[in-house]
């Protein structure tokens, strides 16, 4: 049995931190929200009166907070109070520049860090499916597997500090895109006369075939798990794909990486978000499509 302190208890951490209970271990959690804490209660997680009373017998530490800012805070506060030797895991999706800051900081107090960044939404955070995308040493990778396997069904070391999150802005630059070119070609299908489910029949079997296509596709009926069926419910919010997208545009203007799609795809985003999207699916941007009028 291990103590985990896990630090930031939302949509995401909440079913993250139920699975390591499940799997027998000791959580302690700590939220500012206490809505969020009432879950964790619920899902057998013991609630700690501050982040630093979490951490103070913690084997590992995991983080899953909103933004860089968010977890640097965090760990100029608990690192101070960590027990020597302790792991320190985050799963936010940050920059990577303040990713490979917070490993700094761990390692300067004496800590083994990993940034691992998730793929899966909160289906598969409440399933335990998670995709992981670890970066850090590989000492800290072997700790860190040990853990994240009660929460995702793949991990991948992506390679040193802030790697993880480099893959992570990258897989999501790729899924930004696709849902667009996925909802511009149904789009497309309506205005000819072409069902849903023809275009789907063909492309999924195809050289359009993508997982914006045949796991999420944007329009009701042909996957019948699709977002798309529940009215757009959330299980990936426009307004993280816009974040995401936003960190891959960031991260490309820093290294001068020309990236023309993922440009043009967060400007569409952040149209979509404009008009009051923020909270739909990410997949519902084809209802901005249909709307959207042609400019030649």
């Amino acid at each position: 049995m291990t103590i985990i302190a896990f630090i930031g208890l939302g949509h995401m951490g909440n079913p993250m931190a139920a699975n390591l209970v499940k799997a027998g271990h000791t959580v302690l959690g700590f939220d500012l929200l206490p809505d969020n804490l009432a879950v964790a209660t619920a899902n057998g997680v013991t609630v700690a009166s501050s982040a630093e009373f979490a951490v103070a017998d913690a084997d590992v530490v995991i983080t899953m907070l909103p933004a860089g800012k968010h977890v640097l805070s965090v760990y100029e506060s608990v690192t101070k109070a960590a027990k020597q030797n302790a792991l320190f895991i985050d799963s936010s999706t940050i920059d990577v520049d303040s990713a490979r800051k917070a490993h700094e900081i761990a390692h300067k107090n004496g800590l083994l860090s990993v940034d691992a960044p998730v793929s899966g939404g909160i289906g598969g955070a409440a399933a335990g499916t998670l995709t992981f995308m670890v970066g850090g040493s590989a000492e800290a990778f072997s700790k860190a597997e040990s853990v994240l396997k009660h929460m995702g069904a793949k991990i991948v070391h992506c390679g040193d500090a802030g790697n993880g999150q480099a893959a992570k802005i990258c897989n999501n630059m790729i899924l930004g895109i696709s849902m667009i070119g996925v909802s511009e070609a149904f789009t497309l299908a309506e205005k000819l006369g072409l069902s849903h489910q023809a275009l789907f029949d063909v492309a999924s079997t195809s050289s359009g075939q993508c997982w914006s296509l045949t796991t999420y596709c944007p329009v009701p009926g042909p996957v019948a798990t699709s977002p798309a069926n529940n009215d757009y419910k959330p299980g990936f919010a426009a307004a993280l794909m816009l974040k995401d997208l936003k960190l891959a545009q960031d991260a490309a203007k820093s290294v001068g990486a020309a990236t023309p799609l993922g440009s043009h795809a967060e400007a569409i985003y952040a149209e979509f978000g404009a008009a009051g999207n923020e909270g739909s699916d990410f997949s519902a941007i084809i209802n901005h499509l249909r709307t959207t009028q042609r400019k030649d």
